[in-house]
């Protein structure tokens, strides 16, 4: 029987998520040690339901009445109850309810004095100017305040706010509520982003009650996690640090009586990141995690065992949970005891098991079948170099043509991200190789993929080379992979080409002009060219402000690289991306202009920074195209 061609709308089609090689969602709920299927029907609603739309908050006491305005003043200059800071640090909501629900705590941020963005809709008779409000990196950020509604009296649900000073310049993260609702704690940030206090405020007074933590860094601090309590013990908790080096987890406790510090005891160690708390066993004290100790590319679980606090130095005894290999995820009983492990693994699409947290019992309850049985599947390989430092291991994934000729030479494809907080290699289904490099090698190209330094998941010092020259050793890493594939007889160094998004889209102009006689072909979709066009919270973090740093500032934007492109290159906007705003790839296209170098433009009308449903496919459709057209 012939194998079936793989096609972009086979790869955008329903009935299994290629991205992720995810089925269809289903429902299922704990009955006993049993998981069983459920309708999923939320059950009805016992507690206030809290709300924010236009920018005001509201709150349904019970299910079937009328909701009640609690906030009349928001406005897109005065926002209540959503994420604040550009969704940095992990902050996702801008509502927060107490343990007992009877209590919300709320964001309310004041962006009257951040400059307008003027973006423009296009879609209806009249364009509409419809600007977004853009702190860039050292020009006036937003005020945040944090309110709490006592939601038991309904005829006095006025909001009192925490007594946080004066809140210019200061960021305030990963909210978190006492276990009896009296004291709310976060984690505030300087705009330097070089010291994070962990604090507790009386819910009641709004009066800070004391600094539990404070740590600094000569680069950046940057919190991500709200402080967990134990459910067996009100008085101790859990926090995130990377102060040693990498990310892990600490045990602190609180003076009964005055909410007092003491110190931190550390209860994961190693040159390897706890990536997730997964949740507890009560019944025996432990914590189920997950985490990259077994190798950087996987996430396991463990069970972390905090029945006995370990000595100095030591850390918990950790007990691994799974089969030690690839990718897993874990839903947790609310007992605790019982773990489904979701899993895959790099030839595993997607694997279930069922897993006693207190026995260890392991039960392999299903094995997803390979969804792209009787197609033509390329070859996926995964490797590892060493990085530009002579010393740092980096991952890589290849894809090959299905019909791979070692004797033969192939255009060859370097996709790069590069940046921050994401990685391209993982241990699941095919290296964790996207769709449109499967269609891509099924064109006859070799994809080429690195995870740099500079991205996640393996440490501070690894991360922070970034640190005041954003894209400056990833490409020297970038360009180890380059010579490694020159290594290679059967890629074709004269047809090699480039292809990123967002960061990756700055790498890929990077790459382009700054090693102008190596890339023949580039695609740079959403690209940052200049970082002081990007945001507050994130370019400064990794840049400090372009007062401070001139020269880095100078060093990293694109803008004078405009006259050393000298290949093929496709810049892709979304015309109202409020990311990586279109003021980026504008400038570059007008220094290119007058430097007569000339590289081609697509941007997709009423689109954001990530194209969505038949846009997706129109983009890769484009994506293709000019590679077929350019480098083929």
């Amino acid at each position: 029987m012939a194998q079936k061609r793989l096609t972009l709308e086979d790869l955008n089609s329903g009935g299994t998520n290629y991205a992720t090689m995810s089925p269809v969602k289903k429902h299922y709920k704990w009955v006993g040690n049993e998981l069983v299927e459920s309708d999923g029907k939320p059950e009805k609603a016992k507690f206030p339901k809290v709300t924010s739309r236009d920018h005001n908050i509201y709150v349904q006491f019970a299910d079937g009445e009328e909701e009640v305005q609690l906030t009349h003043d928001g406005s897109r200059e005065l926002v209540y109850g959503e994420a604040v800071h550009r969704n940095e640090w992990g902050i996702e909501t801008g509502l927060f309810m107490s343990p007992d629900r009877t209590k919300v705590a709320f964001y309310r941020m004041d962006q009257s004095m951040v400059t307008d963005y003027p973006q423009v809709s296009i879609i209806g008779y009249e364009a509409k100017h419809e600007p977004d409000k853009y702190p860039m990196t050292g020009t006036a950020s937003h005020k945040v305040t944090i309110g709490i509604t006592d939601l038991t009296d309904r005829n006095n649900l006025q909001p009192r706010y925490l007594d946080l000073g004066d809140v210019t310049d200061r960021y305030f993260t990963n909210i978190s509520w006492a276990p009896d609702g009296k004291t709310l704690y976060l984690i505030e940030l300087n705009r330097d982003q070089n010291e994070s206090h962990l604090d507790a405020y009386d819910v009641e007074t709004g009066k800070k009650k004391a600094t539990l933590f404070i740590e600094r860094d000569d680069k950046y601090v940057e919190p991500m996690h709200p402080i967990t309590f134990l459910p067996w013990d009100d008085s101790k908790y859990i926090y995130w640090s990377q102060k040693d080096g990498f990310w892990h987890l600490y045990l602190g406790s609180l003076n009964s009586k005055k909410g007092e510090k003491t110190d931190l005891i550390q209860l994961t160690k190693g040159e390897w990141v706890v990536m997730s708390i997964i949740g507890f066993c009560k019944k025996d004290k432990s914590v189920i995690i997950s985490a990259n100790k077994e190798n950087h590319i996987q996430r396991n679980l463990y069970r972390l065992d905090l029945s006995k606090l370990p000595s100095k130095g030591e850390g918990a005894k950790m007990t691994l949970l799974d089969n030690g290999k690839g990718v897993h995820g874990g839903v947790l009983s609310d007992d605790g005891t019982m773990l489904l492990d979701i899993w895959t693994e790099p030839d595993v699409p997607r694997a279930y098991a069922t897993i006693n947290t207190r026995t260890g019992e392991r039960k392999e309850v299903f094995s997803a079948p390979n969804p792209w049985e009787g197609y033509d599947i390329p070859i996926y390989k995964h490797g590892t170099l060493t990085a530009a430092d002579g010393k740092t291991e980096l991952h890589y994934r290849m894809v090959l043509p299905k019909d791979f000729d070692e004797n033969k030479k192939y255009p060859t494809v370097v996709y790069v991200y590069g940046g921050p907080h994401a990685h391209n290699i993982a241990a699941s289904w095919h290296w964790a190789s996207r769709p449109w490099e499967t269609y891509m090698a099924g064109e006859g190209y070799i994809i080429f993929v690195l995870d740099n330094r500079g991205s996640e998941n393996r440490g501070k010092d690894f991360e922070q080379v970034i640190y005041r020259q954003m894209g400056q050793e990833e490409m020297k890493d970038q360009m180890k992979g380059v010579e490694f594939l020159s290594s290679l007889p059967y890629v074709d160094t004269s047809r090699l080409g480039v292809h990123g998004w967002s960061y990756g889209g700055y790498m890929t102009i990077s790459l382009m002009t700054n090693y102008k006689d190596v890339f023949k072909v580039g695609v740079a979709g959403g690209p940052v060219i200049d970082w002081k066009w990007y945001e507050v919270m994130y370019g400064e973090r990794y840049m400090d402000t372009p007062q401070d740093n001139p020269e880095g500032y100078a060093k990293c934007s694109l803008l004078s690289k405009a006259k050393d492109l000298s290949g093929k290159l496709l810049i892709i906007t979304g015309y109202n991306d409020k990311t990586v705003v279109p003021q980026h790839c504008l400038n570059f296209i007008y220094e290119c202009n007058l430097a007569g170098t000339y590289p081609d433009f697509y941007a997709f009308p009423a689109e954001e920074h990530n194209m969505k449903k038949h846009q997706s496919v129109v983009l890769h459709e484009r994506i293709t195209q000019y590679f077929n057209d350019y480098l083929k």
